[in-house]
């Protein structure tokens, strides 16, 4: 849980508090979306909800993801005018990342 706080942290800029407790709690970069590190919840290995993290350089954050742990599960493709990826946590969670306009 800790481990995923710092990832998130490192590589999307999310203000993370209380990295010390049994619940790091957390403030995207917008302010807009807000949550919490949960120990009694399965980890999400098969999305049935996939969120999707917007991202302003889908390249420049999946190296992040890399650099920090995490596994890229599809690679950045584009979707109309989006790119959009996949990856897993260093927790194990899948999420997706996206980008509007050219790579």
């Amino acid at each position: 849980m800790r481990e995923a706080a710092s990832f998130y942290e490192n590589v999307f800029a999310w203000n993370v508090r209380g990295h010390d407790t049994d619940r790091p709690s957390f403030d995207d970069g917008t302010g807009h979306v807000s949550g919490a590190w949960m120990r009694n919840q399965e980890i999400s290995r098969q999305p049935g909800l996939l969120p999707y993290i917007y991202v302003e350089h889908i390249d420049e954050t999946v190296e992040r993801i890399v650099a920090h742990g995490g596994d890229m599960v599809v690679a950045p493709h584009p979707e109309g005018s989006l790119w959009v990826a996949t990856f897993r946590d260093p927790a194990g969670n899948v999420m997706g990342l996206w980008h509007e306009g050219p790579r």
